[in-house]
């Protein structure tokens, strides 16, 4: 099982839990579904984005730099 796999089961198996406690202490869940539902999609939806900003800045920083030759180090 691959670790975004089991990433997926272990976020799959906390959300039932905590249904399941919601159930036996007999309360209702802290927002209506579709509300809370947007909410992880806004997270999710930003999490992505900042990963994918980090990487192209990454690639950037990697590309914009020359390499270091006799000229600029002062050796001969």
């Amino acid at each position: 099982m691959t670790r975004t796999v089991l990433a997926y089961v272990i976020s799959l198996g906390a959300g039932i839990l905590a249904g399941l406690l919601y159930w036996l202490m007999g309360v209702a869940t802290p927002a209506p579904p579709w509300q809370a539902l947007c909410g992880l999609l806004g997270i999710l939806f930003g999490e992505a984005c900042v990963r994918r900003l980090r990487e192209r800045l990454q690639r950037r920083r990697g590309r914009g730099t020359p390499a270091p030759s006799d000229r600029t180090t002062g050796k001969d």
